[in-house]
């Protein structure tokens, strides 16, 4: 399996991924997700919010387990963040009916939809649909770098974008959901596997920082309405109060108008990416960037601090001999789904804690014990139904 998906998307200039939602290479990779399914004999299906499923039983029955992750990557990402998650829950499913533990309660896999936000800009897309979290309309309404929205690329794909939203009934469906996934850090130490605790609150804000075109080689550097040394200062702001706090803050990507060698730019608009452990935190950091930075500014996405279901969380850890809990900063569809129904996550050690890159790395060794890991969670939760929290 991994074989085959290695090259879908693969850029051989950079070594990167360039899987963004509803291109031919995420085309590419829904038709292997399909293929796995059928060759297992699985019953397939595509929600209305466009996420990909694959069922053991009948889904229908309710109190079903979920495992997966997604497929798509950031620019010139790396080959495990999302698709070892899916690879391996096909492996663990694989492991399970060698051994006859796949009993008769529904087993499903799925693969979310435009997790990594790579395209139109808020992440996760496919699960926050299906939560409610994000409304049909705005979704719909995002466009990417080119002014293509959402509903037209999903037309184009041969999905109907008027069907976005909330999905009660998949939901009412599911008594479990765990993520597999690469570590995104160097935090497992010498545990090839860990379990997640909590994820980060965390969020984007679209920064426009405004200026006059004008000619680089005739205007008087004193008569300059430059945006740019502005932006170039927020990074830097950004990066030392974030240094201070103990959070997170990077501009990511930006884009320059008109964005000529020989032009004084008449605007730039950045994207800052911030997180940290503490939401105040967070929130005290963001508004002092703000201010600081004489900007226009939008938040665009934000996700709250997620704890994620604690004795599911405590029930996972016990399974694998006391592995590691732990935190990320990541945001991972199973954050959002947690809002909705019990959710876990396990992690294989990333020996380098490269994430986001093509030096993106796991060993096989590693690898192999995330997928027996991962089936030994699966097993235990189809043989004893979970009961979600009353909060829920």
């Amino acid at each position: 399996m991994w074989a085959e998906l290695l090259p879908v998307g693969r850029h051989s200039g950079t070594g990167g991924y360039r899987r963004h939602a509803w291109t031919a290479a995420d085309a590419e990779c829904r038709a292997w997700f399909e293929e796995q399914a059928r060759a297992r004999g699985l019953a397939y299906e595509v929600d209305r919010n466009g996420n990909q499923w694959a069922w053991s039983g009948d889904p229908a029955a309710g109190g079903a387990v979920v495992t997966g992750s997604h497929l798509d990557s950031v620019p010139d990402g790396g080959a495990f963040d999302g698709p070892l998650g899916v690879v391996s829950a096909f492996a663990a499913l694989d492991l399970l009916r060698e051994r006859g533990a796949v009993g008769s309660r529904p087993l499903g896999i799925v693969n979310f939809g435009d997790e990594e936000g790579a395209r139109f800009g808020v992440a996760c897309v496919g699960s926050r649909l299906m939560t409610g979290v994000l409304d049909a309309d705005r979704a719909r309404a995002l466009t990417d770098d080119g002014g293509v929205s959402l509903a037209a690329a999903m037309e184009k794909a041969g999905r109907d974008p008027s069907a976005l939203g909330r999905d009660e009934e998949r939901l009412s469906r599911i008594a479990a959901f765990v993520e597999l996934h690469v570590e995104q850090g160097r935090n497992l130490g010498d545990a090839p596997i860990g379990v997640a605790s909590a994820i980060w609150p965390h969020g984007r804000w679209r920064f426009d920082f405004h200026g006059q075109a004008n000619h680089a080689g005739t205007t008087r550097m004193e008569d300059r309405r430059d945006p740019m040394p502005a932006f170039a200062a927020a990074v830097l702001d950004a990066r030392e109060r974030a240094r201070r706090s103990g959070a997170l803050a990077t501009f990511g990507k930006v884009v320059v108008e008109p964005n000529g060698t020989n032009a004084i730019p008449s605007r730039v608009t950045a994207w800052l990416d911030s997180r940290a452990a503490d939401p105040a935190v967070l929130d005290a950091l963001v508004a002092e960037i703000t201010r600081a930075s004489g900007a226009e500014v939008v938040r665009e996405s934000f996700t709250p601090v997620v704890d994620f279901d604690g004795p599911l969380r405590d029930r996972l850890a016990g399974l694998l001999g006391g592995a590691p809990v732990l935190p990320t900063g990541a945001g991972h569809d199973a954050g959002i789904l947690a809002s909705a129904v019990p959710t876990a996550m396990l992690f294989v050690r990333n020996p380098t804690g490269v994430s986001h890159s093509p030096e993106e790395h796991a060993e096989r060794a590693d690898c192999l014990a995330g997928v027996a890991a991962l089936a030994r969670v699966l097993e235990d939760l189809l043989a004893e139904p979970v009961s979600p929290s009353p909060a829920r």
